[in-house]
């Protein structure tokens, strides 16, 4: 490159290309000295263990969708802590990445399984985003004709806490109370969703079946309800499919994700069919190459970086695609017939 430009050394080039003004002639300082000479890999890791180890690795009892879990150390090994898997979020060219493809196609059809309905897309940031989400895809779905969203009191409170910052800038009205109480029928015509959750923040597992033919007796047909779910309650419990929601969210921690000092953690999110088109972020499905042999594609796109702004569904909605992966992996690892007693 150098040659090309005609200069003779890095600095020339940059003096050429860095206005005087700008260029700040002396070496690069950091506190306790200058920038150490570079250092291979092996010992370089070394000093981070070093460090780490520093870290006090307690107990965590706090709950509230974070739990303690096992990484079986062949997912640890070869998918957490290999460069191969955890550099490449977002390949923009994904179908180059048919292993990942693979994978997240996994991944999608475990959440799919487990949460009774039809399509899930590929991850979104945590379970309190993964909700925000939910709530603006009912949005979406009522075609902004309401303006009021229900949020039961027994989510978990920084699920609560992001729904309520996500709707104060699209204009929407969050109402925060006991789903067995509250008397939806005063705001039937402003309502257009409402957010459960099971097992609850009190680690109560519900059944919403009831509840939710109520409400879309009061509120109507265009009214849409979303359940937030542990996955692992979710495969001894009712599905929210069964339950009769129309969008299932969740964190997929629990599916052998390290809780990392607070995360973030892959979220899911899963929908009916017919609602694929308002649901955030991408889904991957399989085609046919130029040869009609099976190919791993993204089958939908519709995050602001992909279209029109005006037509996005979202511009947030991070996919954790390598923890999505591990939670897959987790799931292949102990297989379809686990004694899932073992969990509880």
């Amino acid at each position: 490159m150098m040659a090309v430009v005609g200069v003779k050394s890095l600095e020339e080039l940059m003096k050429l290309t860095v206005p005087a003004n700008v260029l700040d002639p002396e070496p690069y300082k950091i506190p306790g000295g200058e920038i150490p000479e570079a250092e291979s890999e092996s010992i370089l890791l070394k000093k981070i263990q070093q460090i780490a180890e520093k870290n006090k690795l307690n107990k965590c009892y706090i709950g509230g969708g974070y739990y303690g879990t096992i990484t079986p150390q062949v997912i640890a090994r070869n998918v957490l802590e290999n460069p191969n898997w955890y550099t490449a979020y977002t390949p923009y060219q994904g179908e180059i990445s048919q292993g990942r493809l693979e994978v997240i196609l996994n991944f999608q059809t475990l959440c799919t399984e487990l949460a009774g309905l039809e399509v899930a897309n590929a991850s979104l940031l945590d379970e309190g985003t993964a909700c925000a989400e939910a709530m603006m895809m009912c949005y979406a779905l009522n075609g902004q004709k309401r303006n009021t969203f229900f949020v039961a009191d027994n989510v978990f409170p920084q699920s609560i806490e992001v729904v309520k910052t996500r709707a104060e800038n699209a204009g929407i009205k969050v109402i925060v109370g006991d789903a067995n109480s509250f008397d939806f029928s005063a705001v039937k015509d402003d309502l257009f969703g409402a957010l459960l959750q099971s097992p609850d923040n009190y680690g109560i597992v519900h059944n919403y079946k009831g509840l939710i033919e109520n409400l879309k007796n009061i509120a109507g047909k265009d009214f849409k309800v979303v359940i937030a779910s542990d996955p692992m309650a979710l495969l001894k419990t009712a599905t929210p499919g069964e339950q009769g929601a129309d969008i299932a969210v969740g964190s997929m921690q629990r599916f052998g994700v390290p809780m990392g000092f607070g995360g973030p953690h892959a979220a899911f999110m899963v929908t009916h069919n017919a609602n694929i088109r308002k649901m955030p972020g991408r889904l991957i499905g399989i085609s046919k190459d130029r040869f009609g042999d099976p190919v791993f594609r993204m089958t939908l796109q519709t995050r602001e970086q992909h279209i029109k702004r005006e037509k996005a569904t979202s511009n947030i909605c991070t996919a954790q695609v390598l923890l999505a992966n591990i939670a897959a992996f987790y799931a292949i690892y102990h297989g379809k017939q686990v004694n899932i007693d073992v969990f509880f």
